[in-house]
């Protein structure tokens, strides 16, 4: 069986009781980077060995894993932070093993952008999960498609391009699109800033980003319902 197990995505604290049992008894354990994961495994006492298992490694070593995989009774799946699959590897690993009739598991537990999205104070019954955009190519056509998406939409950003895609935002969805930053969340320093468009950019040039973002936006469409209502 291959088990995905989140992790903290900041605060230690986030682990359920199951999350550790399943670390503890696993064969072995495939890490994004061992050196954070082992900060995790040290605090809660889990001396269950680690291979690592990135982006940069994981097309070279799959077909030889898979098979390691298929010849241990438990491997767990955690990446640097959060769920493993969403936004960090883990597709790849999941569908060959499938391929093979391995059995999957995954565990409920952190994803940054579930509380982003629910204390962002938008509409949470229809949205847009986007990820990571673009850093340079295509990064205007992601932007021009979740323009015409009628529901909440979700970035992350990094602190370096988070006045970017607030530029970006103003230019393709409008200076009055809502706009939530969430940084740093489970952090102590975790903060979120809301309002226009216009008015977080304004936020964030005055004061650095830093840490962390997830943004959730959505595009004002009242504005257009009143000037067709006159």
């Amino acid at each position: 069986m291959l088990v995905l197990v989140p992790t903290p995505i900041g605060n230690l604290e986030d682990m359920t009781f199951r999350a550790i049992r399943m670390l503890k008894e696993a064969d072995f354990i495939l890490a994004e980077d061992t050196r954070n994961t082992g900060k995790l495994l040290k605090h809660y006492g889990i001396t269950t060995p680690m291979q690592p298992y990135h982006a940069h490694n994981e097309h070279k070593i799959l077909p030889n894993l898979v098979e390691k995989i298929e010849q241990s009774k438990l491997v767990c799946l955690v990446t640097d932070a959060g769920s493993p699959g969403i936004s960090d590897p883990g597709f790849l690993l999941v569908r060959e093993c499938l391929k093979k009739q391995i059995e999957i598991d995954s565990l409920p537990g952190a994803t940054a952008f579930v509380p982003a999205l629910a204390m962002s104070g938008l509409p949470t019954d229809k949205f847009y999960f986007e990820g990571f955009l673009p850093h340079q190519k295509g990064r205007q056509k992601r932007f021009q498609f979740l323009a015409g998406l009628d529901c909440t939409l979700i970035i992350y950003e990094s602190p370096y391009r988070v006045i970017k895609s607030l530029e970006q935002m103003i230019e393709f969805l409008g200076a009055d699109t809502q706009v939530a930053a969430s940084r740093e969340i489970t952090k102590f320093y975790q903060e979120t800033i809301r309002g226009t468009a216009s008015e977080v950019l304004e936020h964030f040039i005055t004061k650095e980003p830093k840490g962390e973002f997830v943004i959730v936006f959505r595009k004002n469409t009242n504005k257009g319902d009143s000037e067709k209502d006159q």
